[in-house]
């Protein structure tokens, strides 16, 4: 997935000359939705998506809610579109037997907390996950898809960037007006702190941040870190926090495929700098296992601010009898 262009962060004559196609896109995504037919799945469908195009903490979220709804007794199945594989599916993610390139990255980050299930077609996909034991579905993005109703929908926010210029694409990062948005979800996740002066009006907003897990180690040690995620510099700055001396730093584009003379030239440079090649999970599922050996991965979680806020929003679906 390309860069995000400068421009989609604040208004601008460049944006100003687009809004035509962006006030058409916005009108297109609004008469798919009214002439929708959207397939109920008979258990709760839970959708994390957002406003915007790119990464703005949906998978951490997801992983979160995989293992508190499963801590409730829930058997959850996630559904992903499996963007950068290969296959169509519906196909059950293997993290033994499946690549990111037959899959994409976050369904095998993802089906370590809970069966995954890619497909293009999310309805087909749901069928086969209630077919496989499902009592409930956690839909990662597609809170624009209109395949499959959804009972609940979360939209994830980053507060570094938080809705950019406020236009719609190709105008800027939306993928349609925050207005229609916000009144379709039952909450809003902004995820750290709020640089941009968000509102939200009538939206009900729960505040989380991204914490680090099990890498207080690196503190005062030298890395090479490289990150192929929505926004790179989220990363290094996650290094700075733990107190990594940077020796070196890589961005790449969201879902980079990385090339073996790549990691040839990453390893080679954190050799010649006595320093450790560090990565995100996310980017150590698109490294082959031998790769893998080679490479420190720092995982984060989500750290929720209110936890019986997030339940009380999830109340709807908790108070749901388990089974299809």
């Amino acid at each position: 997935m390309p860069r995000a262009p400068d421009f989609w962060a604040r208004p601008g004559l460049l944006s100003d000359l687009l809004l035509p196609l962006a006030w058409g896109h916005a009108a297109l995504t609004s008469t798919r939705r009214r002439f929708a037919h959207p397939w109920r799945a008979g258990v709760p469908v839970l959708c994390v998506g957002n406003l915007v195009a790119g990464g703005a903490g949906k998978t951490p979220v997801c992983l979160s809610l995989a293992q508190l709804l499963g801590a409730r007794g829930w058997h959850a199945h996630l559904l992903s579109r499996g963007y950068g594989g290969s296959l169509g599916g519906p196909v059950r993610v293997d993290p033994q037997r499946h690549s990111a390139a037959e899959v994409g990255d976050e369904p095998l980050l993802l089906a370590r907390a809970a069966p995954v299930w890619i497909g293009s077609d999310r309805a087909s996909a749901a069928r086969a996950a209630i077919a496989a034991g499902a009592d409930l579905l956690i839909l990662d993005d597609g809170f624009q898809n209109t395949s499959l109703h959804q009972d609940l929908a979360l939209v994830v926010i980053d507060g570094a960037t938080g809705l950019g210029n406020g236009r719609v694409i190709p105008a800027g990062p939306l993928r349609e007006p925050p207005g229609s948005g916000l009144a379709r979800a039952e909450a809003a996740i902004v995820i750290g702190e709020d640089k941009t002066g968000l509102v939200l009006p009538g939206s009900i907003v729960l505040r989380a941040t991204l914490a680090p897990r099990g890498a207080t180690d690196l503190a005062g040690k030298k890395v090479v870190g490289f990150a192929g995620i929505g926004r790179p510099t989220k990363f290094r700055d996650t290094l700075e926090e733990l107190g990594a001396a940077i020796a070196g730093w890589h961005a790449f584009p969201d879902h980079h495929p990385y090339r073996e003379t790549e990691l040839a030239r990453l390893a080679e440079e954190a050799s010649g700098a006595n320093a450790m090649l560090v990565t995100t999970e996310k980017d150590l599922m698109r490294l082959t296992p031998l790769w893998r050996q080679h490479v420190r991965a720092i995982a984060v979680e989500i750290a929720w601010r209110d936890e019986a806020a997030l339940l009380a929003v999830l109340a709807p679906i908790l108070s749901r009898a388990h089974g299809p």
